[in-house]
C-alpha cells in the first residue's frame, strides 16, 4: 500500500463519513471536500483520459479541469468543491 498524498495534521472530532473508492471501503470526515477524502487514501485523484497518467487536482478552487472524477453511479463530479456524502462510490478510472 502506498503512503497517501495528503496527511492528516490535526483531528478534530467529527463524524465520520463512509464511501467507496474503486469498491474499496474508505472513511472519510463530515466537511471534507471529495478530493482531501480521495488523497487522504492514496496517491492519485484519478487517471488522465489522454494517458492514464496519475491527476491529483491542479487549482483546487474548481477554475481547471483536473479534478474531474466519475462516481459508479455515473454523474461525474468536481473533487475540489464537491463535498464529501456518505455512500458515495467514486472512481480513480474512467468509465467507459
Amino acid at each position: 500500500m502506498t503512503k497517501p498524498l495528503l496527511t492528516r495534521l490535526a483531528a478534530l472530532p467529527r463524524t465520520r463519513v463512509d464511501f467507496e473508492l474503486d469498491g474499496m471501503p474508505c472513511t472519510g470526515f463530515d466537511g471534507d471536500t471529495v478530493l482531501t477524502a480521495v488523497l487522504a487514501q492514496g496517491q492519485r485523484l484519478r487517471e488522465t483520459e489522454f494517458s492514464a497518467s496519475p491527476r491529483a487536482g491542479f487549482c483546487l478552487m474548481g477554475a481547471c479541469q483536473d479534478c474531474w472524477m466519475d462516481s459508479a453511479d455515473g454523474p461525474r463530479l468536481r473533487a475540489c468543491s464537491t463535498p464529501l456524502q456518505a455512500g458515495m462510490r467514486l472512481l480513480t478510472r474512467r468509465l467507459p
